[in-house]
């Protein structure tokens, strides 16, 4: 029996039961003669009857439903992994995660597509902001050469090839995303000028990485597969992909030094900030942080500070400038007493050999670190030394991996919040700042906050003011540890400390006193205390006063 049979059929069921139940069910004969009331006398008996026996009762023939089907039929679940995210979903057409729609636009529109609807061109809405970037763009066409980005869409051909459980979170699609993203809004190709693409030499590496690591890269271009680590993969591309993302990166370094651009943006992969000198981990083949501070230096820059953002410490970075005091790292990430990917970057490591000072870490203790702490460390721990420092150039190892939504992050980090950080380094080294990609893993993140990144370089402000910020008590506790530690190397740093240590104390007391009162307060109950009984509450207390001074005298 089919859908629509059963239907009519439990239709036909209820008109039969109201006519048994029916008032009006008197019949005719052929003759129009009325026949005897059988109906009536049957509802008459019905009325007295009880629901069980209505349940129990024979039904006609008319009403036999031992053919019936169920409506609801067994309905196989797809596995499918979200374009945004990668978590696996069963069934729904919306992540269970993110809410990203299964066809979502996001490789075609960048975070200005809805996550919530599949691809069908972009909503009103969406267009209406895609206009006003582009409006923005034509305003602000004298400066179109002011910032570079470096791109190449060979390096989309480094990719996981080896079929595994669950997609790898470093993919082309981080990439496309943001371009997506950066074209919608008309930024690039547009406000922005594009570098030509080149391969980095062999010298150029080495002045960076040891000639086995080198060569140990070069190699998987021979295979069609292979890993460095479980989670660091490469296919017969992935050797050219890193020497163009390290080449972009060393030439948008020596434009913005010599001054044919004022700053830049490098929108490559694969990452670089884990890849130390001889090994390459943690997504990482070549270290492009690295090859564009050593690439500034040959352009003309003495000093080079290196502020690294993205929520896994840069071990690789920091091993590569631990003993050179003509690069200053800062590194702000997840540490969590060592337990967070990739164990290195506690406080006290500061740098070797005479370099002591020159590694700063500010090491998270906990996850869903936001806005107000970074910005709060940015305050007094990241300017106030980079300020001492006085570059000459200015790196940030961008990843967008603590950004709100990102899997493996799992912070708290806005666009906003970004874009506020961004902005409070342009003053340094007269605004000659080059952004590189590093991590992040949610697209709708990623492409969002690299956007308001660009927006800064342009010349736009932050758009929301994060200047009277308030750390969270963690984050008050990690900045002033790393403030203790690196007063040693840099004295600037007293002062802050030492206001600090003074406001965490009365925080500290205040959290005391209120905890009391809580404690005293919970004692009797307030009903207790002022409501009907107060009277007999007071009489009895002064009685127990009174009580207790006499046991006393005696």
């Amino acid at each position: 029996m089919t859908r629509l049979a059963n239907g009519e059929a439990e239709i036909s069921r209820h008109k039969s039961n109201n006519e048994v139940f029916g008032k009006d069910a008197s019949t005719d004969d052929v003759n129009g003669n009325t026949l005897p009331d059988v109906s009536s006398k049957k509802a008459g008996q019905q009325k007295e009857m009880t629901f069980q026996d209505v349940y129990n009762q024979d039904l006609d023939d008319e009403d036999d439903d031992s053919d019936w089907e169920p409506l609801q039929k067994n309905v196989e679940l797809v596995k499918w992994f979200c374009t945004n995210c990668t978590m696996v979903n069963l069934g729904d057409v919306n992540c269970d995660i993110c809410g990203e729609h299964r066809e979502s636009g996001i490789l075609r529109h960048g975070f200005l597509a809805s996550p919530l609807l599949p691809d069908s061109g972009l909503t009103e809405i969406d267009s209406d902001i895609r206009e006003r970037h582009k409006d923005t763009g034509s305003q602000d066409s004298a400066s179109n050469g002011s910032t570079a980005v470096g791109f190449d869409e060979r390096m989309l051909l480094h990719s996981e090839i080896q079929l595994t459980s669950h997609p790898h979170p470093e993919r082309p699609d981080r990439i496309r995303a943001i371009a997506a993203s950066l074209a919608t809004a008309g930024i690039f190709p547009g406000r922005c000028y594009p570098i030509p693409a080149r391969e980095i030499t062999r010298e150029e590496l080495q002045m960076v990485h040891s000639l086995e690591h080198v060569e140990a890269v070069d190699l998987t271009g021979h295979m069609f597969t292979s890993y460095f680590t479980p989670d660091t993969y490469a296919n017969e591309h992935s050797a050219r992909a890193a020497r163009l993302a390290a080449g972009l990166c060393a030439d948008l370094a020596s434009a913005i030094v010599s001054g044919r651009t004022k700053n830049g943006f490098a929108l490559v992969r694969p990452p670089g900030h884990h890849a130390g000198i001889k090994q390459a981990m943690g997504f990482c083949l070549h270290n492009n942080a690295a090859v564009a501070a050593l690439a500034a230096q040959v352009s003309g820059a003495k000093k080079v500070l290196i502020v690294d953002w993205d929520v896994h410490h840069g071990n690789g970075t920091q091993e590569i400038f631990e003993q050179n005091k003509s690069v200053l790292y800062i590194s702000l990430h997840r540490h969590e007493g060592g337990k967070f990917y990739p164990g290195t970057g506690a406080a006290d490591e500061v740098g070797t050999m005479g370099a002591e000072g020159y590694c700063v870490n500010v090491p998270w203790s906990r996850g869903g670190v936001g806005d107000n702490d970074y910005v709060f460390a940015f305050q007094h721990v990241v300017l106030p030394i980079a300020s001492a420092f006085a570059p000459d150039f200015t790196i940030i190892s961008a990843g967008f991996d603590a950004a709100r939504g990102d899997p493996l992050g799992c912070c708290d980090v806005t666009p906003a919040g970004y874009a506020k950080m961004t902005d409070m380094l342009t003053d340094l080294s007269g605004g000659k700042l080059l952004v590189i990609l590093e991590g992040g893993y949610n697209l709708r993140s990623i492409s969002s906050s690299a956007t308001s990144v660009i927006k800064v370089l342009l010349g736009e402000s932050p758009g929301c003011e994060l200047d009277n910020t308030s750390p969270s008590r963690s984050g008050l506790q990690t900045v002033l540890e790393v403030l203790k530690i690196q007063s040693n190397y840099w004295p600037v740093l007293a002062s802050n400390f030492t206001k600090l240590q003074s406001q965490a104390r009365m925080h500290s007391i205040e959290n005391k006193r209120k905890q009391i009162e809580k404690k005293r307060r919970a004692v009797t109950p307030m009903w207790w205390k002022w409501g009907r009984k107060g009277l007999l509450y007071h009489f009895l207390n002064g009685q127990n006063r009174h009580a207790h001074v006499k046991r006393k005298g005696v």
